[in-house]
């Protein structure tokens, strides 16, 4: 987790999410360089309106969504309905393959330690789309 803040963007995440959801089992996060992003009032209405609108993600998704949303920046998520909803919102969204070639392109992993990882995430049953995911991995080796 602490090479993903090696990257040259920073990550945010809405601080409440933060407070409720992940402080204790992850605090050490903010150490790492997770932001604590706030919601404007404008924004925590619209948060209302997404968590009528998406039946699937949660609460806390939707203030992501819509933080996302505020900074107009992409959204990292792994969730499928989340993803869904922010392409309806016209959001950008990034998944665990772009963070994985980002840590290659940037020189924080290499393409070994990126195959080792994925086959970890395998193991522990995480849903991605392995060929896809090799095939992306041999033309960053070809590049390199």
């Amino acid at each position: 987790m602490a090479e993903l803040f090696n990257l040259p963007f920073q990550f945010q995440v809405p601080d409440m999410l933060f407070f409720d959801e992940l402080e204790e089992d992850h605090g050490y996060l903010l150490e790492y360089g997770l932001q604590l992003g706030e919601l404007t009032p404008e924004s925590m209405a619209e948060v209302e309106v997404l968590v009528n609108k998406y039946k699937q993600p949660s609460r806390y998704d939707c203030f992501a969504l819509m933080l996302a949303k505020q900074e107009k920046c992409p959204l990292l998520t792994g969730d499928q309905n989340l993803r869904k909803a922010a392409v309806q919102e016209d959001v950008e969204v990034k998944g665990t393959l772009w963070i994985v070639e980002a840590m290659i392109k940037h020189q924080v992993i290499t393409v070994q330690t990126a195959r080792i990882a994925y086959q970890s995430m395998k193991r522990k049953a995480r849903r991605l789309p392995w060929d896809l995911a090799e095939k992306h991995l041999c033309e960053l080796e070809a590049d390199l």
